[in-house]
């Protein structure tokens, strides 16, 4: 794009967007793959409503995963179907997806039916949208209808959903097509930072913000569905490949007003949320509603100034503990004696496996995951260990995992 040119975009002549200056900072996001937070009612009925925006974000919903685990199939509807009840109960503005809604590219009819009756029972209703989208729409929402779902006339949307694509659901095909679209075209969700890469060798994509205003509070609302790290990486150390747009100043409205968010989906590997030392925003990353991998991070709780963000434990997730067992480590373990090495993991498997979460009048049987590091022993048979769990735990097939230490980690 050619630097002398000034590109504006315009919604009803009130706001534009201009291209950042050689130097200026990218972006100020306080999200990156972002976190489930509602401001506490207490707290939120003080001030002036009005003028506060309230956002409760989810990610890596994993709609039909394991779909054909006939204990675990339903999971990640019952914690989507709960995400949107919390969001429904606590009138927030937005509901917004960090990507990964579907676990699959191309998930099933029957995931497809199943996610469009959640959205549908609970983001159709007269409920008033208290926000405005200022910004070009038909840039923001590059469909066949180009506009914001709740805008449209013929649909009574009370939950605007706004959602990027993640890894597992990204477009492809020869139109370059999701599963969020399919979501989009029904007017359910908003389906935002879908980049064509355009230009030649790691491409060049631009970033053009949703602008939203909820009363004097402006949001500048950057999406970036998921790209491959290797070329995301590329492009960002490539001048000029990654272009961001920023709200042009207007009268009464800088653009130090503009409160800027950006929602990705890539790889990370700190878990926690943090403030990123000298830069000035914080990155945020709640992980998945519901667990698609039987490690260590999965099994912590999962949740949901200028902004305030609150934990909101989530109900309907399945109970999930991960255990770690150095077996050269237990002192009343003979290393050649299989039925030692047995009674142990059972103690250790054991006092898990009556733990139970009830939605609503279900008891869930909860998913354990042992991993036994058998430097020095012998191995033990697992699937004669796991017939005991059988209607136990949610996992009998995969309760133990065998691992050795490093070759290196066993000198020191």
């Amino acid at each position: 794009m050619d630097e002398s040119v000034n590109p504006v975009v315009q919604r009803n002549d009130e706001y534009s967007l201009r291209k950042l200056s050689a130097g200026s900072k990218p972006y100020e996001p306080f999200l990156g793959n972002l976190e489930n937070f509602w401001l506490d009612e207490k707290e939120i009925f003080r001030e002036d409503v009005s003028n506060t925006l309230r956002i409760l974000v989810a990610t890596d919903c994993h709609l039909d995963y394991i779909e054909k685990d006939e204990m675990r199939r339903h999971d990640s509807f019952q914690a989507f179907d709960e995400i949107c009840s919390i969001a429904e109960e606590k009138q927030v503005d937005i509901l917004l997806l960090g990507g990964d809604l579907f676990h699959k590219n191309k998930p099933s009819r029957s995931t497809l039916v199943k996610a469009i009756e959640i959205l549908r029972r609970h983001c159709l209703n007269d409920q008033p949208v208290q926000f405005q989208v200022v910004s070009d729409q038909t840039v923001n929402f590059p469909n066949t209808f180009g506009h914001v779902n709740y805008e449209d006339p013929h649909f009574n949307v009370g939950l605007p959903v706004f959602s990027i694509h993640g890894n597992h659901d990204d477009p492809a095909g020869v139109d370059n097509l999701s599963a969020i679209d399919i979501l989009s075209v029904c007017n359910l969700v908003n389906y935002f930072g879908k980049m064509g890469l355009a230009g030649s060798g790691v491409g060049q994509i631009t970033l053009y913000p949703i602008l939203i205003r909820k009363g004097s509070t402006a949001v500048a609302l950057y999406g970036l569905g998921n790209i491959r790290d290797e070329r995301l990486n590329r492009m960002f150390q490539t001048p000029q490949a990654v272009q961001w747009m920023r709200p042009e100043p207007q009268e009464g409205c800088e653009v130090s007003d503009w409160f800027t968010i950006l929602v990705l989906h890539q790889n990370r590997s700190i878990l926690t949320s943090k403030e990123v030392p000298g830069m000035g925003f914080h990155i945020t990353q709640p992980g998945s509603s519901v667990a698609t991998s039987l490690i260590d991070g999965e099994s912590k709780p999962k949740h949901g100034n200028q902004y305030r963000p609150t934990k909101i434990p989530l109900t309907a997730v399945r109970p999930f503990e991960y255990i770690e067992v150095v077996l050269k480590d237990e002192p009343d373990i003979d290393p050649n004696d299989q039925n030692s090495i047995l009674e142990h993991l059972d103690k250790v498997a054991s006092q898990w496996s009556n733990r139970k979460a009830v939605n609503g009048s279900e008891p869930k049987l909860p998913l354990v995951r042992v991993k036994v590091d058998y430097s020095g022993f012998m191995t033990i048979n697992p699937q004669r260990f796991e017939q005991k769990y059988v209607g136990k735990v949610a996992n009998p097939q995969d309760i133990l995992i065998f691992s050795k230490a490093s070759k290196r980690s066993q000198k020191e």
